[in-house]
Parts: C-alpha cells; sequence; structure tokens
C-alpha cells in the first residue's frame, strides 16, 4: 500500500513538470509570435497567407462585387443614353485583345470646341488596381444626377470638358495582373526624359499609343490618374536625372504641390498621412520610375498631371466601394472645379483684324510654355495662387507683350491683342498662317508692289524722267564747244 502510493505521488509530480513546461514553452512561442507580428506589416502577413494554399481561392475572389469589363462598357453605353445632353461617349483606341477604351466626355457642349479647358480622369492603368473605374462611374453617375442642382457640379459642367477613361488597362483586370495581356507595365511605356527608352513609337503597347494619340487630339490642361496601393497624391518629376531617390522638382512644382494639396485636403483622410507629409509626394523623393505618364504628359502635351493613390489596398473588397467613393468624392470634383477656380485663362487675337491666334504663353521665373488652341486662340494656365506673375504672350511675326496679373484672389481672364511686325520700309510682315510660298505667294507680291505703292513708283518715274532731261541739255551744250576746239587744231592744212 505504501510503495503504490509512493508510486502515484511520483506519478503526479511527473504530470505537473510536464505541464508547466508545456505551458512556459507556449507562453514563449506567444512571445515570440507577438515580436514577429509587431516586425511585420500588413502586407507581409497578407503574402504570408498567400503562401498557405489560398492564393488561388482569394484571387477568384477578387473581382466579386466589381464590374467585368462587359459590365464597364454596358454600364458606360448606359451612362451615355442617360445623360446624352452633358455627354458623349468615343473610343480613343483598343486593348492589345481588342477591348474599346472607352472614354465619357462630360460638359454643356459635349464634342464642340470650346474657349474652356479640358481635364481627365484615367482609372485602372494597372490591372490589379480597380478601384479608379469604379470611382469614375461614380463620378459621372453623381455629376449626371446633380447637375442644375449642385452649385459645384454646374461650375464644372458649363466650364470645364471633362473626359473620364474608366479603364486603361481592361486585359490586365481581367487577367488580374497589374500588367497588360503582353505582360508590359503601361506606367512605365511611355518616352521618358532621363532614360533612352520607348523611342520607337511602333513598339509601344496599343493602350499606350492610343493615350499618347489622344492628347494630340484633345489640348487636355490637367489630368490625374488613379491608382491603389498607398493613399497620397503624387506629382513630377518621377524620375531624376542621376537615378538616385531623391526630391527633383519640375518647372511648376508650385502648381503641382497646390493641385495635389487641392486632392489630400478635399479627402476624407489623404492629408492627417503619418508617412506623407500633408497626403502628397515629389514621385522622384517617393520613388524613382521611368517611361512614366505624368512626366510624359506634362513634357510633351502640355497637361499637368497627378498620380493619385486613392486606396491602401490595391483591391479591397467590393463593399468598401461606397465608402471609398464617399472618401474620394470632393477630391475628385474640387480637382476638375480648380482649373476654373485659379489660374489665368484668356485668348490671343491679331491687331490686325481681329482673328484668334495660336500663340505662346509663358510665366517669367517658369520654364514652361503653353500653346494656346489654333481655332480659338484660347489658352488657360494653372498657376498657385501667390501675389504676382508677370505673362507673356508670343507669337510668329508678332510682337510680343507681357504683363503682371495677381493670383491671390480668385482666377484672372487675361486676353492679348498682338500688333504685327513692321520692317525697316514700314511695310507690314505677312502673318505666318497665311504664308504660302509658291506661285499664290509670287502674284500677292506683285499685287504688293503694283497695288500699295504704285503712286511711289510714279513719283521716282518722273523724277527719272526730269534727270534725264537735264543730262540731255547740258550735253547740247557743250558738244559745239568741243567742235570747235577741234577745228582750231585743224587751221593748219597742207
Amino acid at each position: 500500500m505504501v510503495m503504490k502510493t509512493k508510486l502515484l505521488f511520483f506519478l503526479l509530480l511527473f504530470a505537473s513538470t510536464i505541464s508547466s513546461s508545456l505551458a512556459k514553452g507556449s507562453l514563449k512561442q506567444t512571445l515570440i509570435s507577438s515580436e514577429e507580428f509587431d516586425d511585420c506589416s500588413n502586407a507581409s502577413r497578407t503574402r504570408h497567407l498567400l503562401e498557405d494554399g489560398s492564393r488561388s481561392q482569394t484571387s477568384v475572389d477578387l473581382a466579386q462585387g466589381y464590374m467585368s469589363n462587359d459590365d464597364l462598357e454596358r454600364a458606360i453605353k448606359e451612362f451615355g443614353q442617360r445623360c446624352s445632353n452633358i455627354s458623349r461617349i468615343y473610343s480613343i483606341g483598343n486593348s492589345v485583345n481588342g477591348f474599346p477604351l472607352l472614354v465619357i466626355e462630360i460638359s454643356d457642349k459635349p464634342g464642340e470646341e470650346e474657349a474652356e479647358p479640358a481635364f481627365k480622369y484615367i482609372g485602372n492603368v494597372h490591372g490589379d488596381e480597380p478601384v479608379g473605374r469604379e470611382l469614375l462611374i461614380f463620378l459621372a453617375n453623381w455629376l449626371c444626377d446633380n447637375y442644375l442642382k449642385d452649385p459645384l457640379v454646374k461650375l464644372i459642367v458649363e466650364n470645364v470638358h471633362l473626359h473620364l477613361l474608366p479603364s486603361m488597362n481592361p486585359d490586365g483586370f481581367s487577367l488580374r495582373k497589374r500588367g497588360n495581356a503582353n505582360n508590359i507595365d503601361l506606367n512605365r511605356d511611355f518616352p521618358d526624359q532621363f532614360v533612352s527608352i520607348n523611342d520607337d513609337e511602333d513598339s509601344r503597347q496599343p493602350e499606350t499609343r492610343a493615350i499618347m494619340n489622344w492628347l494630340r487630339d484633345i489640348r487636355f490642361t490637367a489630368s490625374a490618374t488613379l491608382h491603389g496601393g498607398a493613399l497620397v497624391a503624387n506629382y513630377p518629376w518621377d524620375g531624376s536625372e542621376d537615378k538616385r531617390t531623391k526630391y527633383y522638382g519640375c518647372p511648376d512644382d508650385d502648381a503641382f504641390r497646390f493641385m495635389a494639396s487641392i486632392y489630400s485636403h478635399s479627402h476624407y483622410n489623404m492629408s492627417s498621412s503619418k508617412e506623407f507629409l500633408g497626403g502628397i509626394t515629389n514621385g522622384a523623393e517617393w520613388y524613382p520610375l521611368y517611361g512614366g505618364m505624368q512626366d510624359w504628359n506634362y513634357i510633351h502635351a502640355g497637361c499637368l498631371e497627378l498620380t493619385l493613390e486613392v486606396s491602401d489596398n490595391k483591391w479591397p473588397n467590393a463593399t468598401e466601394l461606397p465608402i471609398l467613393w464617399r472618401y474620394n468624392k470632393m477630391s475628385l470634383l474640387n480637382l476638375v472645379a480648380s482649373l476654373v477656380k485659379t489660374g489665368v485663362h484668356g485668348r490671343i487675337y491679331s491687331s490686325g483684324d481681329g482673328r484668334p491666334l495660336p500663340g505662346s504663353i509663358t510665366v517669367s521665373g517658369i520654364n514652361y510654355t503653353v500653346t494656346a488652341g489654333k481655332t480659338l486662340g484660347d489658352y488657360h494656365r494653372f498657376l498657385a495662387p501667390r501675389d504676382k506673375y508677370e505673362v507673356v504672350a508670343t507669337m510668329p511675326g508678332y510682337k510680343s507683350k507681357n504683363t503682371t496679373i495677381w493670383l491671390d484672389d480668385g482666377p484672372v481672364t487675361l486676353d492679348f491683342v498682338l500688333d504685327p511686325e513692321v520692317s525697316v520700309k514700314g511695310s507690314v510682315l505677312q502673318n505666318v498662317c497665311d504664308c504660302d510660298c509658291n506661285s499664290k505667294s509670287t502674284q500677292e507680291f506683285v499685287q504688293f508692289l503694283w497695288g500699295a505703292h504704285l503712286e511711289v513708283f510714279f513719283i521716282l518715274i518722273v523724277i527719272l524722267g526730269f534727270l534725264l532731261l537735264l543730262f540731255k541739255r547740258r550735253t547740247k551744250v557743250k558738244f559745239p564747244t568741243s567742235r570747235l576746239l577741234a577745228g582750231s587744231k585743224k587751221t593748219v592744212e597742207v
């Protein structure tokens, strides 16, 4: 009996020791997991979960609640029918797989050329960042439903030509990947100022070429693309000359910072970012990239473009889309409205006949040129508010003009009337728009000589005739004297 009791005691003691060790081991394991959790970002944990075998299921579930490409096309066309009074639908080309890149234009006079600025929003540049395509459909419907009700919407519709391209990369969306159907990142496919890439236009992707041709047809004043994966408004330059990560501002750095701040401070929480001061960042300071679309817009198309990261999650659950729309709605509206709420706008005319001139506008101290429209001679120069700017208008064949404006209280309308240049002889130089170096020019030159200067030629002929008459009379007086002198020498004859 005593032996059994001792045996039972030792068994209980052993069990207690094992239990205590296991408990300590569990606590230690728990502490290690907590430390690892603190050292890892949410993105790291997400990658870990995907590696555990749920990748395929997650990939399939991503698109639930989002519009498919067919749904998007149908939504765009239905919008065009419902809001035909203030919109038109057109295509700028096709994707690699032939899906049309449809655009919604919203204006009180869609499709007509007016002396108004044009703005574009582009969504879904990266196939796995689809929030932008959904937000732009939300935006279009909001403008349609609230036109003539909301003063801000009325301001936009009646004073701006707004163009919405919900999806630049429909193939990437359907494939659930960043690049297009050729696996090319479209935001690295544009010509770059620092790196010699993409110089051959035929080698670029069809989506890229469509954007470039689009900007050759329409003179956009400003633009923004919608991305995902962060919460910040990004502005040029995207790259730096020495390829280093550092702040690298463009000539319009002040204007871009102002534009980015408009979006950030109108957003629900972008401006309160702990990572980006004020919710904005210079692209090269964040991380340099080359072949990007926003730098190309600014350099080659005269368009000030922002890259907007509108959601921390690249592909959030579709149930979050209405919330993301509420967070971004005022930012999307205010950024477009800023085109007519600030800056300098106007037209350039010829003082000779009053016709519009496609001249150029520069601002002293800013190495950037904005070109006026060929038909209406209108220009739209986005500038950050400050005390004063000196604005200069130029046009080949005309005298340039400059004036000083103040932008501390709203926009300024400034028209220029340029005088044709005058040559030394007083003749007016012909405008470059009317130059025609053929037989017509010869005929016009002859008409110019025998028309405007016929009186001058007549006076010259009279003077010349008078001089010839005087010369003839003088010759007659001297001729007999000469003969007499000659005769006198001949007085002696043999």
